[in-house]
């Protein structure tokens, strides 16, 4: 007979060995995904804005009658896992335009989400209200796992397609279009007007309303006076506005554009900026001039009045215009500012120089620098690029060069003195 201690040992090795589990598989009998969506952040827009609708897919779909044997395999997807889901946002009949295209966004498992993001432009004319964007999904789902044996399990999966509506509000809002944009004196490097009329296409009235002009980009077309108070600016209703413009120097005759927007007080108090319309405004070409009178002719020591044509060969008509010339050695002047008036396209006008030239000079064609001074139609001044007057500075011939030459006359004078004398003494005897 054993020994009692050694029975206990035995007995408690055989009763572990036979309640150990064997590994276990688990089986859902019953479930499927449930998706729904909806917008993150505000669905409020504006007309004419573009805006990126992220669209929240949420699966809150549950798995019921759950199995766990030994016999069991377990399977690799749940019955309430969307797989492959595909998530597209149409307009419908909303007054917009999805940029975006379809979206895959892989597996979603029960309590989890998914987002997609889509490009969206809101028509400038858009009516306001509440609208419904269809987001269609399509996704697939374990609808039945069937086992064979101990190792082989078929799967049958169900496709799904199902829209979901994602309500937007378009809000009530003032959008503008510029109906006529007129040019007053607008040309490059100078200073004009620009009338505008706005019109208000939105479906909203603003109040306190503000109309102003933005700078495009690099556009030369610089805005001075910027903003204009137009008060009440009901649907439906046009603003005459006047601004002050400069257009830079770097510009070149064309049309460049320019932005407007209006800033208004809307029927909740608050102050809205409107989406910027761009109008195109015609730019003429700079102020412009040419010296076309021939070369002035002058001799050494001499002293004259040359003449000088000049002709506005710009765009733009010149007002107030003074001729200058600049004489440097060996000429000198005492008069060396002529006023010429206005001028039009192609017009020219002739201006006098009082000139003299040093009896040094060396007889060659010199270029004396020359500038007109005019003002535009604001009255602003300007000064033109500098301009050469050409002088053509000749020897005397004839009977004046013998009479400009000192050592000629010279010999002259003591000739006449001479015969003078022989005159005088002759008389005397």
């Amino acid at each position: 007979m054993r020994p009692p201690g050694k029975m206990s040992f035995t007995l408690l090795i055989l009763v572990t060995v036979f309640i150990i589990p064997v590994m276990a598989g688990t089986e859902y009998m019953a479930g499927s995904p449930r998706l729904s969506a909806a917008l993150s952040g505000t669905n409020e827009f504006s007309q004419g804005e573009e805006v990126q609708l992220t669209v929240v897919i949420e699966n809150t779909g549950v798995n019921e009658f759950k199995f766990v044997q030994s016999r069991i395999v377990d399977r690799d997807d749940l019955p309430n896992t969307a797989k492959y889901l595909m998530a597209a946002l149409s307009p419908g009949v909303a007054p917009l335009q999805i940029k975006s295209d379809p979206q895959m966004l892989g597996d979603v498992k029960g309590a989890g989400s998914v987002r997609a993001s889509f490009t969206t432009k809101i028509n400038a004319d858009a009516p306001a209200g509440t609208y419904t964007l269809p987001l269609t999904l399509n996704y697939a789902y374990l609808y039945q796992a069937e086992q064979f044996g101990f190792d082989t399990i078929q799967y049958t999966y169900r496709q799904v397609t199902e829209d979901i509506g994602i309500p937007i509000k378009i809000r009530p809002d003032i959008s503008i279009e510029v109906v006529s944009a007129v040019p007053e004196h607008l040309n490059v490097g100078t200073e004009g007007y620009l009338t505008m009329k706005i019109k208000n296409t939105g479906s909203e009235d603003g109040t306190q309303a503000i109309v102003r002009i933005l700078r495009n980009g690099n556009s030369p077309v610089v805005p001075i006076d910027s903003s204009v108070y137009i008060g009440d600016f009901p649907s439906g209703s046009t603003a005459e506005c006047r601004y002050k413009v400069s257009i830079s120097g770097n510009g070149e005759p064309q049309t460049y554009p320019v932005d407007v927007v209006v800033v208004y007080k809307n029927n909740e108090g608050d102050y809205v900026t409107t989406g910027n319309d761009t109008v195109g405004i015609p730019v003429g070409g700079k102020a412009d001039f040419e010296v076309i009178s021939p070369s002035a002719e002058m001799n050494p020591g001499s002293k004259k009045v040359i003449s000088v044509e000049y002709k506005n060969t710009g765009e733009t008509t010149i007002y107030s215009a003074q001729g200058r010339i600049s004489a440097v050695d060996p000429f000198t002047s005492n008069d060396d500012i002529a006023y010429l008036g206005d001028l039009r396209h192609n017009e020219s006008a002739v201006a006098s120089y009082v000139v003299s030239v040093d009896r040094s000079a060396t007889t060659k064609e010199y270029g004396l620098d020359s500038e007109i001074r005019y003002r535009d139609a604001l009255g602003n001044t300007y000064i033109s690029d500098t301009m050469k007057v050409n002088v053509d500075v000749k020897p005397l011939t004839g009977i004046a060069a013998v009479f400009s030459n000192p050592v000629y006359l010279s010999g002259i004078v003591a000739g006449i003195i001479g015969i003078m004398y022989l005159l005088y003494h002759y008389r005397k005897k």
